[in-house]
């Protein structure tokens, strides 16, 4: 049997700052005097693209160049907020070491700009275990759509069949069935109860360290 490739998205999967996100666009929002519940706006939101988020909070007609700077705000926000506080999710390296020790193909698929990518994977030094990274930059929509993790199992050379998705959101999950790939769940956001609906669901952790690579796999 094909061993499956290792798709992960970024923010709350690798990383827990989906917090730190919300609070970023709740104080970009509050500028321009809009108010939103935290809850309810990471609920609407995880997963999509900021210039998606910003042309249904401000407006779909919004020029791209208005649209870039006004995401390039918010971005500042967040790695001020967050800068601070970046780290790994507990266990991540050691998971994605032992995967790639079986031979295991690993890429990441984030709504991410590129600086954000760049804050994330380079300066924590992630980048050097994957194979592939795929972005905001690289397909024209975010989450729900597959495009993301379609794009990264393209580059990897491996059917979605046999790609398992690590997701932190119900919109990234239901973008992986979408793709017509398995899901586990990484519990940094949401409750185990978030993601029940899904049938392409094979695990809800809290962090890696309650993953085994051979399970995954089905091998000893």
């Amino acid at each position: 049997m094909t061993k499956p490739a290792f798709i992960f998205d970024m923010d709350g999967t690798i990383v827990d700052n989906m917090a730190f996100h919300t609070d970023s666009w709740l104080a970009f929002f509050a500028r321009r005097g809009k108010t939103y519940d935290a809850d309810a706006f990471f609920r609407e939101t995880a997963g999509a693209q900021g210039r998606e988020i910003l042309r249904e909070r401000l407006g779909a007609d919004i020029p791209d160049d208005e649209i870039a700077v006004l995401a390039q705000e918010k971005d500042v926000l967040y790695r001020e907020i967050y800068g601070p506080h970046r780290s790994a999710i507990q266990g991540f390296e050691a998971f994605v070491t032992a995967a790639r020790t079986q031979g295991v193909r690993l890429a990441v698929a984030t709504s991410a700009p590129p600086a954000n990518i760049v804050f994330t994977l380079d300066e924590l030094d992630l980048r050097r275990h994957f194979d592939a990274v795929v972005g905001a930059a690289d397909v024209a929509r975010g989450k729900p759509h597959p495009d993301v993790f379609l794009k990264a199992a393209e580059k990897l050379g491996v059917p979605p069949a046999d790609c398992i998705v690590f997701e932190d959101a119900p919109m990234g999950v239901e973008a992986a069935r979408r793709a017509g790939m398995r899901a586990v769940v990484i519990t940094t956001t949401l409750p185990a109860e978030a993601f029940r609906e899904f049938d392409n669901v094979v695990r809800i952790v809290e962090h890696y360290e309650e993953l085994n690579v051979g399970d995954l796999l089905g091998t000893p």
